[in-house]
């Protein structure tokens, strides 16, 4: 962490932001990530916790130079991981409850099957609109989850592990506070993994009309196979 006191036009603030990537929240990057946008004051409101409006009463803006080169490193040691594949073997959460750790799993198998259905509900939209978008040539190649949904396939997958309790889906969803609380070099990893290792999770929805082509294609086939069949001395 980097921290300085800087003088406002009301007084002083102390801010305080991360000063290396293992420092940064999956909430907090998340938060940047809904801002396309997104100016040095607002990461630097983001990474601190400080309100906006205070930081935008600082008297000299150079005081802020030192963050807003801190910043720039951030952003280029977050694209790296991206390409991360230190999965962790084990993740602590502090619950009300207490803390409890979890180990993460060498199979990072998906259950119960409520959570596994979720998850691939969850992948099978961002794949799904990701082609849309971009087309499906080499998608696998460009494909990048927002992350948004990385956060969402996490909460199913550590909901019953992190608390011990059957799987709901409502309370699994709510669990993505707890998620965004872990490090983004502890999360992204996990969900990278999801993202890119499991064919069975991360297969593009094929739309109903299509689907119902498909299947008539295919009874079509079927039916042109038996004629032919039958009309064979």
């Amino acid at each position: 962490m980097i921290e300085k006191t800087i003088k406002t036009i009301t007084g002083k603030i102390s801010v305080k932001i991360p000063s290396v990537v293992n420092e940064i929240t999956l909430g907090q990057l998340i938060e940047m990530q809904d801002k396309p946008e997104l100016n040095d004051l607002e990461a630097i409101s983001i990474l601190s916790g400080i309100e906006l409006d205070q930081l935008q009463n600082i008297k000299n803006f150079d005081d802020l130079q030192q963050f807003g080169e801190t910043v720039l490193l951030l952003s280029a040691q977050i694209a790296w991981l991206y390409n991360s594949d230190d999965i962790p073997k084990k993740i602590t959460f502090n619950l009300t409850e207490g803390a409890h750790t979890v180990n993460v799993m060498q199979n990072l198998s998906v259950e119960p099957a409520g959570a596994f259905m979720a998850a691939r509900e969850i992948i099978g939209d961002e794949i799904t609109q990701h082609i849309e978008k971009y087309g499906p040539d080499d998608w696998q190649q460009n494909f990048k989850p927002s992350l948004k949904a990385c956060c969402q396939v996490l909460a199913h997958y550590f909901y019953c592990r992190a608390t011990g309790k059957k799987y709901n889906e409502y309370e699994a969803e709510e669990f993505c506070a707890e998620i965004k609380k872990l490090r983004v070099t502890e999360a992204l990893p996990i969900a990278k993994h999801f993202f890119t290792c499991y064919p069975s999770l991360s297969k593009p929805k094929t739309g109903y009309s299509l689907r119902l082509r498909q299947f008539w294609k295919k009874r079509q086939g079927s039916r042109l196979l038996k004629s032919l069949n039958t009309s064979t001395p």
